[in-house]
C-alpha cells in the first residue's frame, strides 16, 4: 500500500535520525566484534608514551631511543628538578624536535602524612597550600615552559595524583590552562569514556617487556587509550624500569604501527576533543 502525504510527514528529524541509526547499528556492531574499528587517526588503538621528573636518564637514554624510532613522547617536567635546571638546553632542543613538555608544577607537592609519603618537605605538602597557591605555581611552570617552546598548549599531570590544596579541589581552576591533564588510575579507556582532565594511566615500576606489551594488545583489541607513565628509565628513580623492558616495548609499537597510533598526550587530548566535537556538529540536539 503506498503511503500517503500526511504519513511521510509524521516523522520529526530527530526520530529520522533515530531510525538511520537503528539501521546502522548492527552493521556498526559487526565491525566493532571484528576489531575493524580504526578510530584512533586511522589506527586501531592509541599509546601515549609519558616520563615524570625531568630526570637525566629521560634526556640520555629514553629521547635517543625515540627519536630512533620516529616516537615522541610527553615529559611532565618539574621545573625545580635538578636535571631539568642544569640541562635547560637539552630540553629546549627536544621539544623543538617535537617532544612535548608538560607541567608538573614548579615543585612537586603532594600530600603527605600517609605510609609512603615520608619524603614530602612540610614547604611543599599539599594538605598546607590554598587553591590559588597551587594554581599560581603551576601557571608560572608554565610561563616557564613556553619561554622554552614558545608552546601556549600543552597538557598537565596531578603529581602523586593528588588533586587537593588543603581539603579544596583545585581541578577546576587549573583545567582552564590546559588541553588535558593526566591522573593515575590504572586503566586503558575507549575514546568516548575517556575524562580528559583525569586520562588514565599505568605507572611502570619494575614489570618486564612482555608485560607492558600484553598492556599494548590489551588496548589494540579494545580499541582504546594506553597512557604509560614512566619515572626512571635504566635507573635514577626508585619506580623505575630496565632499559631492556622499555626497549621492548617500544620495538613492539614500531613493529605495530600500522595498528598502533603513539603520539604525545596534547595531541591524543586534542583528538578526543576534536572527535567529541564532530560528533555533536553532526548530531546536535541528539535522537530528538
Amino acid at each position: 500500500m503506498a503511503m500517503d502525504r500526511s504519513s511521510r510527514n509524521k516523522f520529526s528529524p530527530g526520530a529520522a535520525r533515530c531510525i538511520s541509526l537503528i539501521i546502522l547499528l548492527p552493521i556498526i556492531a559487526l565491525r566493532a566484534d571484528g576489531q575493524d574499528r580504526r578510530v584512533w587517526q586511522t589506527k586501531k588503538c592509541a599509546v601515549a608514551l609519558t616520563y615524570d621528573d625531568a630526570l637525566n636518564v629521560h634526556l640520555d637514554n629514553v629521547v635517543p631511543l625515540l627519536d630512533s624510532l620516529g616516537f615522541k613522547g610527553t615529559f611532565y617536567v618539574t621545573c625545580s628538578s635538578p636535571g631539568f635546571r642544569e640541562r635547560l638546553g637539552e630540553w629546549i632542543s627536544i621539544a623543538k624536535g617535537g617532544h612535548e613538555l608538560g607541567n608538573h608544577t614548579l615543585f612537586h607537592p603532594c600530600g603527605g602524612g600517609v605510609p609512603g609519603r615520608e619524603w614530602v618537605q612540610p614547604e611543599y605538602d599539599l594538605r598546607t597550600y590554598t587553591v590559588r597557591r597551587i594554581v599560581d605555581e603551576i601557571r608560572m611552570a608554565n610561563t616557564l615552559l613556553q619561554i622554552m617552546d614558545s608552546k601556549t598548549e600543552r597538557t598537565f599531570a596531578y603529581p602523586c595524583g593528588d588533586i587537593k590544596a588543603g581539603d579544596s579541589s583545585y581541578v577546576n581552576e587549573a583545567r582552564k590552562d590546559f588541553v588535558g591533564a593526566r591522573g593515575v588510575a590504572g586503566t586503558i579507556q575507549k575514546i568516548d569514556d575517556i575524562d580528559v582532565y583525569n586520562v588514565g594511566t599505568y605507572m611502570v615500576n619494575g614489570q618486564s617487556g612482555d608485560e607492558l606489551i600484553g598492556l599494548a594488545k590489551e588496548a589494540r583489541a579494545k580499541n582504546a587509550l594506553l597512557v604509560f607513565l614512566f619515572h626512571g628509565v635504566g635507573g635514577e628513580h626508585s619506580i623505575n624500569v630496565s632499559l631492556r623492558d622499555h626497549r621492548e616495548l617500544l620495538y613492539f609499537l614500531k613493529q605495530n604501527e600500522k595498528d598502533i597510533w603513539v603520539a604525545p598526550l596534547l595531541e591524543v587530548c586534542r583528538y578526543v576533543r576534536e572527535n567529541r566535537k564532530s560528533i555533536e556538529r553532526k548530531d546536535p540536539e541528539g535522537c530528538r
